[in-house]
């Protein structure tokens, strides 16, 4: 459908729209729908960059610093098998 609209129709319709919600309001618009667009892409590429990162380990409370080292090798093992 857009494919078959021109520059000329466009600028138009932008025209209108200016016309009818204030040229501000239609630059936010504008600028609201392309931060929608990049957030989108972004979380669509999310699982796929996070794949390589561990989860962060959070050291249980009253636990040795030497338990401590000695659970985080252990979770690493786990993660490499």
């Amino acid at each position: 459908m857009l494919g078959s609209l021109g520059w000329q129709e466009l600028l138009i319709i932008v025209v209108i729209l200016a016309l009818l919600f204030g040229a501000q309001r239609v630059s936010g618009l504008g600028g609201a729908l392309g931060k929608g667009i990049r957030d989108f892409r972004e979380e669509a590429k999310g699982p796929e960059k996070d794949k390589d990162k561990a989860p962060a380990l959070e050291r249980p409370a009253g636990m040795s610093d030497a338990e401590w080292t000695e659970y985080q090798e252990f979770k690493k093992q786990q993660a490499k098998s």
